[in-house]
């Protein structure tokens, strides 16, 4: 019994002093707090064929954290076709992806630029 009240008077202890800290910190905008999100989200890719008229693109990715994927090859779905756009075999991009309707979508591309 005094090992239950001793975890939860810990566990009490510590939400406050997490409730504190988050008190003293200055608030983040909305906008910088999302793009810090998509940010940790991101994960390289390469390209290995656009299919625009299917709203695919096939990549040779590095792990997706999140979605806890290994790096592989495969085909994803795009959340906007315009992401399309000018995209060819061989660029190199990081890209975010998620879980949309069971299907793993990319959200967000940015391009690397070449060196």
């Amino acid at each position: 019994m005094s090992g239950r009240l001793l975890a939860g008077g810990l566990i009490a202890a510590l939400t406050a002093a997490a409730w504190q800290v988050q008190a003293q910190s200055p608030a983040s905008p909305p906008a910088a707090a999302a793009s810090a999100a998509v940010a940790v989200a991101m994960a390289d890719g390469e390209v290995r064929k656009v299919d625009p008229g299917a709203g695919k693109l096939t990549l040779r990715h590095g792990p997706i954290a999140h979605l806890d994927m290994p790096g592989m090859t495969m085909v994803f779905k795009v959340a906007d076709p315009k992401m399309l756009t000018g995209l060819k075999p061989g660029d190199k991009l990081r890209f975010s992806a998620d879980r949309i309707q069971g299907a793993i979508t990319i959200t967000a591309i940015e391009r690397v630029p070449p060196p």
